[in-house]
C-alpha cells in the first residue's frame, strides 16, 4: 500500500467515525448524552487506533483486512457469516440510542451496571488492538492467507487464549449496551456471541485441516474464548 493509499484510509476512516458519531447523536436525540458520548469516544479510539497503526506498521494486513466478503479463498459458508455480522453489527449501533434514549424501550438500568459496561470496552479495547498488532494475518476473513505465507502466532495475546480478537468482540457485545442501558442492544449482543462461537468452530477445522503448527498450538493455549471456561 502506497503513501497515497494509506492517506486515503486514513481520511476515509476519519469521514465514518465523524459519520458514526453524527448518526448516534441523531439517533438518540439528545447532543449531551454522555453514555453516547462515551461510546463514540470509545469507537473512535478502537477505529482510528487501529487504522493508523496499520497504516504504519502493517500496511498489508491493512489492505487484507479492507477486502469485501467473497474476497480470495474465503471459505464459503464464511461469506454468509461476515455479510450477515456487518448488517447485525449495523442494527445493534441503531437500535441501541433509539432504544436506551429517544424511545427509552427499556428499564431503568442502575448506575453500576452501566459502569461495569463501560469498564468491560477497555479490555475490549485492548484485546481488539492487540490482536492485530500481534497477529499480522489477523483478516477479518476465514481463509489460509498462502500468498503471505501465514503461520502460527502464538506469542502476546495469543498466548492468553486462541481468539483474542473475538474475546475483544464479546467484551464489546456485552458491555456497550449495558453502558448505554439498552436490553435490545445486549439480546443482539448475545446473538452474535453465539454465532461468533460457531464461527470459532468452523475457522479451527479450517486451522487444524490447512495450517501447519495449529494441532500444537491448540495443545499450547488451551482456551478459545474465554480461560477456564470454552
Amino acid at each position: 500500500m502506497n503513501s497515497k493509499s494509506k492517506v486515503s484510509q486514513i481520511f476515509s476512516s476519519l469521514i465514518a467515525s465523524l459519520l458514526f458519531m453524527v448518526v448516534i447523536l441523531l439517533l438518540a436525540g439528545d447532543w449531551f448524552w454522555i453514555e453516547g458520548w462515551i461510546f463514540i469516544i470509545y469507537w473512535l479510539a478502537m477505529t482510528l487506533s487501529i487504522g493508523i497503526y496499520l497504516s504504519k506498521y502493517d500496511p498489508a494486513l491493512l489492505a487484507e483486512r479492507s477486502k469485501m466478503p467473497g474476497s480470495d479463498n474465503q471459505k464459503g459458508w464464511d461469506k454468509y457469516y461476515q455479510s450477515f455480522a456487518y448488517l447485525s453489527l449495523i442494527v445493534w449501533i441503531i437500535i441501541m440510542p433509539l432504544d436506551a434514549k429517544r424511545y427509552a424501550w427499556s428499564p431503568y438500568f442502575p448506575v453500576w451496571l452501566k459502569v461495569v459496561g463501560g469498564v468491560a470496552l477497555l479490555p475490549a479495547l485492548y484485546f481488539l488492538f492487540q490482536s492485530v498488532a500481534t497477529n499480522t494475518f489477523a483478516s477479518t476473513m476465514v481463509r489460509i492467507q498462502t500468498e503471505r505465507k501465514q503461520h502460527v502466532i502464538s506469542t502476546g495475546v495469543y498466548s492468553f487464549v486462541r481468539h483474542p480478537m473475538y474475546l475483544g468482540n464479546l467484551f464489546m457485545l456485552v458491555g456497550a449496551p449495558l453502558m448505554l442501558g439498552s436490553i435490545y442492544g445486549l439480546i443482539i449482543g448475545l446473538i452474535a456471541i453465539f454465532l461468533m462461537a460457531v464461527r470459532i468452530i468452523g475457522e479451527e477445522r479450517m486451522l487444524v485441516d490447512e495450517l501447519e503448527g495449529y494441532e500444537d498450538y491448540k495443545k499450547k493455549v488451551s482456551y478459545r474464548l474465554i480461560p477456564f471456561v470454552w
